[in-house]
């Protein structure tokens, strides 16, 4: 299996550039797990014991509970019972390893209702990759990035964590790739988060007409357009909301919608001059593509931290050959992952991605703060 650990390093871990801006190391913690959701969440549970990430979360988020987790514990059964099990068993795995009551977990991990502040993000497809900027703030960056072969239902995937059983992009075993955008936040609605909808999309969806079909039932908490495309080369963008979900054949999004306008929010300019420099561009080379995203000179790379705005790390999928890039940080060379190779038994030797960013901020997994 071959995998490149391709970055630079520099000492010490936070610098100052000549225009005084702060460069601090970050990095992402590689997790890999084969097995039962149930099992897949006491690992997780284990895992996060010995990780800041939980008490800088429970910080971030004082004062935030009663007006974000008002949540119908059923109803919420209900939903995960009809449209992913394996997730809600991962879910009780967790509060079994972190002896925590179940209402308590589900409030947690259930991507139901809290998120974080806007965001950016751009992405970019051709028939042989899916590239995505993510881009946010690191002080609600997790820094995981997971490999998980389900035993008992549902697909193998690859790609980052994010309130640690969602995703923020990934892959499944059969090529399907996904990235999300945010539109907008007003005219929320009661449902599940991106990073959920990530997760059950790839954890369920063997093509992208059963995306489709996930996308246009599930209920959406708020507007975002998810990304697809899959190993015949097609690629598509849904566009969803709490009220709709429209379907338009395309490879470029950002963070308006181009069909459900009366969603989109009042400024758009940085989502559309994103949006026209892929468009002028469209890179068909696989690594071209992913240097669209992460070359600052193509300006679609991010530095708008302080506004949840920065890039915080750029994916990559190639389907064809079940590969899953991701870097931290502008004009890096990514780290490889031979997924195909990883689903046939052969453990990735990679334990941390590192990179570094123009942000004075760490990651929630590095320390606690």
């Amino acid at each position: 299996m071959q995998e490149y650990l391709l970055f630079f390093t520099l000492n010490p871990t936070s610098v100052t550039k000549g225009d005084n801006a702060i460069v601090k190391q970050v990095y992402s913690d590689v997790f890999q797990f084969r097995g039962s959701h149930y099992d897949f969440g006491y690992q997780q549970g284990i895992w996060l014991k010995d990780s800041p990430i939980l008490p800088n979360r429970n910080k971030q988020w004082s004062g935030r509970r009663n007006r974000h987790f008002i949540i119908d514990y059923n109803e919420i059964r209900t939903i995960f019972m009809k449209f992913s099990p394996g997730i809600w068993d991962e879910i009780h795995g967790l509060a079994d390893a972190l002896g925590l009551p179940i209402e308590e977990a589900v409030q947690n991990f259930g991507g139901y209702y809290l998120e974080f502040g806007k965001s950016g993000c751009s992405i970019y497809t051709n028939p042989n990759i899916l590239v995505r900027n993510y881009d946010s703030d690191p002080v609600a960056y997790e820094g995981r990035y997971m490999l998980y072969q389900p035993t008992d239902e549902g697909y193998a995937t690859v790609g980052p964590s994010m309130q640690i059983t969602g995703r923020t992009d990934g892959m499944n075993e059969h090529g399907l790739a996904m990235g999300y955008n945010f539109i907008n936040r007003i005219g929320s609605g009661t449902g599940f988060l991106c990073n959920m909808i990530g997760r059950m999309i790839l954890e369920n969806s063997r093509t992208i007409e059963e995306a489709i079909e996930l996308l246009r039932n599930i209920p959406h908490r708020r507007a975002f357009s998810y990304v697809l495309l899959d190993a015949t080369g097609r690629s598509v963008v849904v566009e969803a909301s709490a009220r709709d979900v429209k379907v338009r054949e395309g490879n470029i999004s950002t963070n308006h919608f181009h069909r459900l306008t009366e969603e989109n929010r009042y400024r758009m300019d940085d989502s559309i001059n994103r949006y026209q420099t892929m468009e002028n561009a469209l890179p068909d080379e696989v690594y071209n593509s992913y240097q669209l995203l992460n070359n600052t000179n193509e300006q679609v790379f991010s530095y708008k931290y302080g506004a949840w705005a920065g890039t915080i790390h750029t994916a990559a999928y190639v389907p064809e050959k079940k590969q899953a890039w991701l870097s931290h940080g502008a004009d890096r060379l990514p780290i490889l992952f031979d997924f195909e190779s990883w689903i046939k038994g052969e453990n990735t030797k990679v334990k941390k991605i590192k990179g570094y960013l123009d942000s004075p901020h760490p990651f929630v997994n590095m320390e606690y703060h």
